[in-house]
């Protein structure tokens, strides 16, 4: 199983709008994602790299396996 590594905000939402994830807003640096199904907000920070621990909770929350991620983040 591939190893989760920081990547930058802008390849992060791309994996949530490929799953089929909307940008509803966005409050200083942080975007905000939702999709019908998934009752918590993905919420990611406007950071250069974005840390292992955010990239596995928002994962968690948007109820996405690692295998699908990584599936997601090749097609970018």
């Amino acid at each position: 199983m591939p190893k989760i590594t920081p990547i930058s905000y802008k390849k992060l939402c791309r994996v949530f709008e490929l799953e089929g994830f909307k940008l509803i807003r966005q409050k200083g640096d942080h975007l905000v994602y939702v999709k019908r199904g998934i009752p918590r907000p993905v919420v990611i920070p406007k950071y250069q790299n974005i840390p292992v621990f955010v990239i596995k909770n928002n994962l968690r929350t948007a109820r996405i396996s690692r295998e699908r991620y990584v599936e997601l983040l090749e097609q970018i």
